[in-house]
């Protein structure tokens, strides 16, 4: 998909983050676009004039079908979470029988399952032989048993960047519940979601709409499967005040605990109506554009790359492994031309975003000849 020119470069301009910022799968840098709304939300709520409070109320609905629209599942299959993390509590505590999961998932995931596991002991963890960090539909197809109930994947792996095959992966466990952890993925990559019973994902990393947003997305049959474990008074088909507690509603809404925050729903709902403006394939292909940019660079300077090359199994991760004895200088290298990246296990792990510049780029080139300036010493 070719975007439009013009309406691609008014999303761009939204965003002012400095040159050298290269760590969106941390935490992303909000556009003017969200500032405002925030200001504007704020400010409603700061003045409470008569009959502006309603504006408020209505972000829910809006935050709900500004996820559908980019997820294909119904408004009423979402509900507004605050992080990824809770969605993810929701999901699990919720489950019955065994899921299958990889114990290199991000914590998020993982202790989900085993919290929900040694409190009520409805769900067992076993965990997923991977191939190197990457799960496939045919390492997955291996270790599946009738006893499985449901598979848990990231759509995007944190650590090494591969981005899952979730129509491979739905072909092989059948009519198991599909849980999909989307954060390093949702915004960026154009992901067949409707394949998945569970979508979870928080705001903060690649939809650009800051901390305290996040959504739970549930097919009809994972709100059949599902206990709505944590469910709050508002998550009842009360009408006036309640005088007894009631059982929870049936849907996605079952899966709330208290009132969300409309400041943090108007901010997610602003980025994601942003990003549906110029379209997620058409930020799929910009994003591609510089992680191979990227990637070509570290091949020129003999930087080992871990994360995957082909287009078809990334997004926006490129992972260097430099030789043990040289992580030291090549994270001094990049903090000293102040590129801004995440360290982790003795791997350096780039997120550019397609508003990432040249002037970014000529500062990346700048660390790595420094680095094998030192190499070479």
């Amino acid at each position: 998909m070719t975007p439009d020119t013009g309406t691609f470069d008014e999303f761009l301009a939204t965003f002012t983050e400095e040159p050298g910022y290269l760590d969106f799968a941390k935490r992303a840098p909000v556009g003017r676009t969200v500032r405002d709304e925030e200001s504007a939300m704020s400010s409603l709520l700061g003045r409470s004039r008569f009959g502006t409070l309603d504006t408020l109320d209505a972000q829910d609905a809006r935050v709900r079908a500004a996820v559908a629209a980019l997820t294909g599942f119904r408004d009423d299959q979402v509900v507004f979470q605050p992080n990824t993390s809770q969605g993810l509590m929701h999901a699990m505590f919720g489950l019955t029988g065994e899921i299958l999961l990889s114990p290199a998932e991000f914590p998020s995931n993982t202790y989900a399952v085993a919290r929900a596991a040694d409190a009520l002991g409805a769900v067992s963890p076993r965990w997923l032989e991977t191939d190197h960090g990457r799960i496939t539909p045919g390492n997955l197809k291996r270790q599946l048993r009738k006893s499985t109930a449901a598979v848990e994947v990231s759509l995007v792996d944190y650590r090494t960047g591969y981005l899952v095959d979730l129509e491979g992966i739905r072909d092989v466990i059948g009519d198991r519940l599909l849980i999909v952890d989307a954060i390093q993925g949702f915004g960026i990559v154009d992901a067949p979601y409707h394949l998945a019973d569970v979508v979870v994902s928080g705001g903060q990393k690649w939809a650009r709409a800051g901390w305290g947003t996040g959504f739970l997305a549930l097919s009809d049959r994972a709100i059949e499967s599902l206990v709505p474990v944590f469910s709050g008074w508002n998550a009842t088909d009360y009408e006036g005040t309640p005088t007894e507690v009631l059982p929870p509603t049936r849907g996605a809404r079952a899966f709330s605990i208290s009132n969300p925050d409309p400041v943090a729903q108007a901010r997610f709902a602003a980025a994601l109506e942003e990003i549906a403006a110029v379209g997620i394939p058409a930020i799929s292909q910009r994003l591609a554009e510089k992680v191979t940019r990227i990637i070509d660079l570290a091949d020129e300077f003999a930087l080992e790359v871990t994360s995957s090359r082909t287009e078809a199994d990334r997004a926006g991760i490129v992972v260097v492994a430099p030789e043990p004895d040289q992580l030291t200088l090549l994270s001094a290298s990049l903090h000293n031309h102040g590129i801004t990246a995440t360290s982790r296990e003795g791997t350096v792990r780039f997120s550019p975003h397609v508003t990432t510049d040249e002037e970014t780029f000529a500062m990346l080139r700048a660390a790595f000849t420094s680095f094998a300036s030192a190499v070479s010493l």
